[in-house]
């Protein structure tokens, strides 16, 4: 394999890759604007300029490029030699910072950029102590450009990867370039505004703080914020994302990069989708139909009410029939496995189902080969493998013939009435309204216990209505719409007195058996799930996050 030396480091690279693509592969770092892995290599920013020694092709003895060369564009050479911390290399870096510090504004305390902006941190690690600019600095103006997004003109530093990225990734060419020199400025075209499905993502490419997010403007210094690695539990795209919450709240979701699944993207449906966790209509108390409210200041008894009424509606409908199950395709592998499991162990023919999985349009794929799904639902393959997996690992189960072994939707409310299904179980945990004049219609004729996050239809005629936690709540994996599991971590505790409904089937078969309680533990489950066959994938295919790395802040504390 080729190799060059970067700051005396000599590492491999492979062919076609860029100096400062092999840097940060390496972990060695090269200041850059402009530079994204996604988009098109402009080279205009000038801060990653480098001293390049390489072999002549003659004589093979090496030889300085004459002039400082911009890593981001110049392809990486066998026996090349390349400083970034030569008196040659710093020098240009203290200088573009200050011709781009020349005009900005400097108003750190305010912008929601900072503590994660690379102008402030380069101008730390690469600028000059003081600013000799003593003329006017040139004022340009603040400017809405599209429903969720900023432009702050006087922060932005002409990286130009807002633009790239209309005009590359969505193909939307909403933005531009406008006016030369001192006025140029980023903009919209007239009576275009930018709208486009990932509008966001130009938040996520801007390096200062000129493009800001209207839904997190002013809402929390970034440095007090926890990220937790997760899945996208709004469509089946199975997007990395991180969720950063504090004390309890979620503020933002932002992708992470995985160039198997979604890149560096996400939809502005996921990154938006989210506030359905904190919605007022989000129900966090248990009921139980023909009973008084509950006491907010006694969740425990209210729990123990709901649940003896769930374990009496199961134990009535096994006694006299068949229990119907339907598993929500927004719920977890693991909630799904543990739920069919408790339900089986009651009724071992059981009707199983798979809620309704909302559609939206058609896939797209873009043209850097982003795709956004149509299926709204992170989980549906996912609950139907797991069901499926039990059914047949089920010897005494009894199925009708012709029938199928998971029901759809449809299916489900019809074997309502032939299987002879007295009794259901169900659950939702959707962002929105999903109970369908069918579902109303089909299960008012019969007892059944609702697991639910949303205020519905359903919620008001349940027999006992038990409240569960978000993806965001718990932890779990999805399997995506290209069949690949992926788990995610919980981020924020359940609000008020949710719980997981992989916890609730652990507290039902306790009461059922009468055994000892147990704590639900995502990776605990998984190994169980594996022991069932069908399911030995839980085992040794489950994408996990990568683990994170802590740093170490060089901001020097005393104690006062």
């Amino acid at each position: 394999m080729p190799k060059l030396t970067i700051n005396g480091v000599l590492l491999d690279f492979e062919k076609g890759q860029s100096i400062i693509d092999v840097a940060l592969k390496n972990e060695i770092e090269i200041p850059h604007y402009c530079y994204h892995p996604g988009l098109s290599v402009p080279a205009n920013c000038r801060i990653c300029l480098a001293e390049i020694w390489q072999p002549n092709a003659k004589t093979g003895q090496l030889e300085a490029i004459p002039k400082l060369m911009p890593t981001c564009h110049t392809p990486a050479g066998e026996g090349m030699i390349v400083y970034t911390d030569s008196p040659k290399a710093i020098t240009n870096q203290k200088a573009v910072m200050e011709y781009l510090l020349i005009n900005h504004p400097v108003d750190c305390a305010v912008c929601d950029q900072a503590g994660e902006c690379h102008l402030q941190d380069y101008s730390y690690q690469y600028g000059r102590s003081q600013s000799r600019f003593e003329e006017d600095k040139i004022k340009n103006p603040k400017k809405d450009v599209g429903e969720h997004v900023l432009l702050y003109s006087d922060r932005c530093i002409m990286c130009t990867r807002c633009v790239r990225f209309t005009k590359e990734v969505t193909q939307t060419h909403e933005l531009m370039v406008e006016g030369r020199g001192g006025t140029e400025m980023i903009d919209v075209f007239p009576g275009i505004p930018l709208n486009n499905e990932l509008s966001g993502n130009v938040v996520d490419l801007c390096p200062v703080g000129a493009l800001l997010d209207k839904d997190f403007l002013f809402q929390q210094r970034v440095w007090f914020l926890k990220k937790t690695p997760s899945i996208d539990g709004i469509t089946a795209s199975g997007d990395n994302i991180s969720i950063e919450h504090n004390e309890g709240v979620v503020y933002r979701l932002k992708p992470r990069e995985n160039l198997e699944v979604n890149q560096w993207w996400i939809t502005d449906e996921v990154r938006y989708g989210w506030k359905f966790v904190h919605s007022e209509s989000r129900l966090t108390m248990p009921a139980v139909r023909g009973t008084a409210e509950f006491d907010r200041a006694d969740p425990e008894a209210a729990w123990n009410t709901a649940m003896d009424r769930a374990v009496e509606v199961l134990q009535t409908g096994a006694r006299n029939g068949r229990i119907a199950l339907l598993v929500s395709p927004m719920l977890s592998c693991e909630d799904a496995y543990l739920l069919g499991r408790t339900v089986l162990a009651i009724d071992p023919s059981a009707v199983l189902g798979v809620g309704p999985v909302p559609k939206s349009g058609e896939d797209r794929t873009l043209a850097g080969g982003y795709t956004i799904h149509s299926e709204k639902a992170p989980n549906a393959r996912g609950v139907r493998r797991v069901l499926a997996a039990l059914a047949a690992a089920e010897p005494a189960r009894r199925i009708a013939a012709g029938s199928p072994t998971v029901c759809d939707a449809t299916e489900f409310l019809a074997a309502l009435t032939t299987a002879g299904a007295g009794v259901a179980l169900i659950t939702g945990n959707y962002p929105s309204e999903w109970s369908t004049e069918s579902f109303v219609r089909a299960l008012s004729t019969r007892r059944f216990v609702l697991l639910d996050t949303l205020e519905n239809r359903l919620t008001a005629v349940a027999e006992s209505f038990l409240p569960v936690a978000t993806w965001i709540e718990k932890a779990g994996c999805f399997e995506n719409a290209k069949g690949r599991l992926q788990s995610f971590e919980r981020a924020i505790q359940p609000i008020d007195f949710a719980k997981c409904e992989g916890q609730i089937a652990l507290d039902l078969a306790m009461r059922l058996s009468g055994g000892k309680t147990a704590v639900y533990d995502a990776d605990q489950v998984r190994s169980q799930m594996a022991l069932v066959p069908g399911l030995a994938m839980f085992c040794d295919q489950v994408h996990h996050p990568p683990a994170s790395l802590s740093r170490e802040s060089d901001m020097v504390t005393i104690d006062l």
